[in-house]
């Protein structure tokens, strides 16, 4: 598994690009986002179970029943929810693809992100789409990531390319995500791309699989969107023998997946509004996935503890707090917590009892902008990791004006 550079462009026959296209004030943001592929692709999605979606999502749930799709459009600065004519409008971005790229518009992903609430007019995305479609290239990842941020700070894309049968094979991805990030099912917005060659059976098991373990497991604040998406097309080009069952091919393909959804991941949580330090939470020693998982993402979501790691406080007890009300079956007295960052390693917590640790040494440890929070919680086999940042004045700054 090897990371290479190009993002959804890496995987041969997809094209991207992003513009400005008036939805967002500021001329400077792009606001507009095309991926394309050569051939149709089989495709997979996920989506928020929030019960309130933006009218994108019931539109490209219909759009891909078939396991298909050709190309994403997405645009920023207007989610485009909880609009009496949203489907319609996004029903209409799709058909604008059409006519441009010669694309069906039952073959496009349609996906927004930004206010809700807001009515979303058509006219931009339609005077901009000509221009959106000529600037499609294989080098047009970053401005396609670019195009569909909203709070973020930095442009979310990786690559990575592996073998599958002998046949070289590529997968790449972007994503948006700064906050409203606790995901239910899927997050945020995240698009990938590959070139192989795998049913569409598969490949929804494939991503569902993931998203357990991935995305899932991402919290920023609490809050889960209403425009959640996670999209996998992949349009064969590699030409591996098709995918159709579990096995080597199938498990190749899971690790590209998860190498894809760990790291954007990681740089979500990086991203995190007003955030200064990415938090890594892991658990082991659970007697069951679910309460790893549940140790995990309690102690990550903790507004305390991430008020905490922001002060650069080791105060350890927030991190059993969290254990404590999240319901999990373990034995506390046998709860183990170390804080670990690129400075060292420190014990803070033994038995589910404090123990003397130099405090200058856990406030160096804990000034770092990375920083893992390791808990064992018995000598089970089962282990979980979340990830999250820090809660900052900032974030209250950033969304106490976000509509204004």
């Amino acid at each position: 598994m090897k990371k290479i550079s190009g993002g959804v462009c890496a995987a041969q026959g997809f094209k991207a690009s992003g513009v400005h296209c008036g939805i967002r004030k500021n001329q400077s943001k792009k606001d507009l986002a095309l991926i394309v592929s050569e051939k149709r692709a089989v495709t997979a999605c996920v989506y928020t179970k929030n019960l309130v979606k933006g009218a994108p999502l019931t539109v490209t749930k219909e759009n891909i029943s078939d396991g298909y799709a050709q190309a994403v459009i997405c645009n920023s600065g207007n989610a485009n929810t909880c609009n009496a004519n949203g489907v319609e409008i996004a029903q209409k971005m799709c058909s604008l693809v059409e006519k441009t790229v010669g694309i069906k518009a039952s073959d496009v992903v349609v996906a927004s992100t930004g206010v809700i609430g807001q009515p979303l007019c058509i006219d931009p995305i339609k005077n901009s789409i000509d221009n959106l479609a000529s600037l499609l290239s294989v080098d047009g990842s970053f401005d396609c990531a670019s195009a569909i941020m909203t709070t973020d700070t930095t442009a979310k894309e990786i690559a990575v390319e592996f073998e599958i049968d002998g046949k070289v094979c590529r997968m790449g991805g972007i994503a948006k995500g700064s906050g409203m990030i606790h995901p239910d099912m899927a997050t945020m917005l995240v698009f990938i791309t590959s070139d192989v060659s795998i049913s569409k059976e598969m490949l929804q098991k494939a991503l569902s699989s993931d998203v357990d373990a991935t995305f899932n497991m991402l919290s920023i604040d609490g809050d889960t969107s209403t425009n959640d998406m996670v999209t996998v097309m992949c349009n064969g080009k590699a030409q591996n023998t098709v995918i159709d069952s579990e096995g080597e091919a199938f498990d190749t393909f899971m690790k590209a997946l998860n190498t894809i959804t760990v790291a954007l991941c990681r740089m979500i949580a990086a991203d995190g509004e007003g955030a200064t330090k990415m938090l890594e939470c892991n658990c082991t020693g659970a007697q069951s996935l679910e309460v790893a998982r549940t140790v995990s993402k309690s102690v990550v979501c903790s507004s305390l503890l991430k008020a905490a790691m922001f002060g650069a406080d080791a105060n350890w007890g927030r991190v059993l707090c969290a254990i404590g009300y999240s319901k999990a079956d373990v034995d506390v007295t046998k709860v183990r917590v170390t804080f670990k960052s690129a400075k060292g390693e420190i014990l803070v917590c033994e038995n589910g009892a404090g123990v003397e640790f130099s405090e200058e040494k856990a406030k160096e440890i804990l000034l770092e902008d990375e920083i893992e929070i390791n808990i064992s919680v018995g000598d089970g086999e089962f282990s979980s990791t979340a990830w999250g940042c820090d809660l900052t004045y900032d974030y209250v700054k950033i969304n106490g004006d976000y509509r204004t």
